[in-house]
């Protein structure tokens, strides 16, 4: 992310020991939030406020629920927000009580105020709630479009009746996937459904659901689209398109590696896909082979069907360790800031996978796993091209700021490399590129 404006006035500052996302050790940060609801992490705190520099963690508390928690340290807290449709949480912990409850309280005047103006400007005058009220607040928030359909096929009642369940897809901490038929039509969705109350605490900020970040996701060709999202008592419902041409992983583990064209179609298609994402604000974080699949013509489809892993919150599972660590960029593993160059390392550990048949960085202990991301260069088998050799190189440096894509023109960078001169990238975009295979 780029350097942080002194324009905002600073509403609360001092030192925070944040908890890593991945690596589940504490780092001492001096945070300061801003009344725009940014909140800044630095190593050591900045000579003036005129004079920030790039922190090395940043974070927004708009849309955020606070929780006070004691574990697995006394005086921390949790801050919770919904990303497109998955529960992101960043953890801090303070020496005393009074001190987390004044972290507390100017994150949620901040959050609150945030809220209270945007609704304003909406001709709104909603006050968030607290308590039994936050999920009703919830509940009307969301009902707003909760019924809504596609854009193009105007507005309809669904609930669960509408659906026959077939079997789960996914599982976590906040809700489930669930592969589902629409009775009146017969097609196939994936349903996400996640638990209210989890979501919101009692007592805490209201306005959670950004419905507008979900719907945004839905306009893109190489994107999973939102079907209908609607709600239970106590349940948050999105339908999301469910692809069947299978998972990416599935035909790369049958044939070993893809050849370059083939390689260059996938990584086009995925390419496009996140740089429409950045256009929009949004970081996707988590891609990884698995969350690619291939629809029935071979186009790819990105799913957001992630639920925040368990190790996120309390219940720490070795066995999905926060995901898939091999695809953790440098930056996500030393818990610095993280903007969209942490996708442009996604894309090239993927394609490295489709290229060379392996993963460029591995180890089944994942300290020496970490030190290999970290630390060492990437190797390449001898039969890839010098363009292939140039653009995976580019992707995986481990400097965020000199990585291919890393800069202010982000994706260009990577459309305009030689490995993808054969690209016309309007076309594919309508899809007028054919699959290689």
């Amino acid at each position: 992310m780029n350097e942080v404006s002194a324009s905002p006035k600073i509403v609360k500052e001092g030192l925070l020991w944040k908890r890593g996302e991945h690596i589940k050790n504490w780092r001492s940060r001096y945070f300061l939030l801003f009344e725009d609801g940014s909140l800044v992490g630095f190593k050591n705190k900045p000579e003036s406020a005129q004079a920030l520099g790039d922190p090395l963690n940043n974070f927004t508390v708009k849309d955020c629920q606070i929780m006070a928690v004691d574990r697995p340290k006394p005086f921390t807290f949790i801050i919770r927000g919904l990303q497109m449709t998955t529960v992101i949480e960043r953890t801090f912990h303070v020496e005393t009580d009074q001190e987390r409850k004044d972290w507390m309280q100017a994150i949620q005047q901040v959050a609150e105020k945030i809220y209270q103006d945007e609704s304003s400007t909406e001709g709104s005058s909603d006050v968030p709630k607290s308590g039994d009220a936050a999920i009703d607040e919830l509940s009307a928030k969301f009902s707003l479009t909760g019924t809504s359909t596609a854009k193009s096929s105007g507005r309809k009642k669904v609930t669960l009746e509408n659906f026959e369940f077939l079997k789960v897809l996914g599982k976590g901490t906040f809700g489930k996937v669930i592969l589902c038929r629409e009775k009146g039509t017969g097609h196939l969705f994936a349903l996400k459904i996640l638990k209210k109350d989890v979501i919101i605490q009692k007592d805490e900020v209201a306005h959670t659901l950004t419905e507008s970040r979900v719907l945004r996701t839905t306009n893109h060709p190489f994107l999973i689209s939102l079907k209908y999202s609607f709600q239970t008592v106590d349940r948050l419902c999105f339908v999301m398109e469910y692809v069947n041409g299978g998972e990416l992983f599935f035909h790369l583990s049958r044939e070993r590696f893809f050849t370059e064209d083939r390689t260059r179609f996938y990584g086009a298609e995925i390419i496009s896909a996140l740089a429409y994402l950045h256009s929009q604000g949004i970081i996707y974080r988590d891609l990884k082979l698995e969350n690619l699949l291939l629809d029935k013509d071979g186009h790819i489809k990105i799913a957001d069907f992630g639920l925040c892993k368990e190790s996120i919150t309390y219940g720490q599972t070795t066995k999905t360790f926060c995901g898939t660590p091999e695809y953790l960029a440098p930056e996500v593993l030393e818990d610095n800031d993280y903007g969209r160059a942490v996708d442009w390392w996604g894309v090239g550990v993927v394609m490295y996978e489709m290229l060379c048949g392996r993963l460029p960085f591995y180890n089944r202990d994942h300290d020496v796993l970490f030190t290999l991301i970290l630390m060492e260069e990437v190797k390449f088998p001898r039969n890839i091209s010098s363009d292939a050799k140039s653009l995976l190189s580019g992707l995986l440096i481990k400097d965020p700021n000199q990585r291919l894509g890393g800069g202010l023109d982000d994706a260009k960078d990577i459309m305009d490399h030689p490995f993808f001169v054969s690209i016309n990238w309007n076309d594919l975009v309508l899809k007028k590129v054919k699959p290689s295979h």
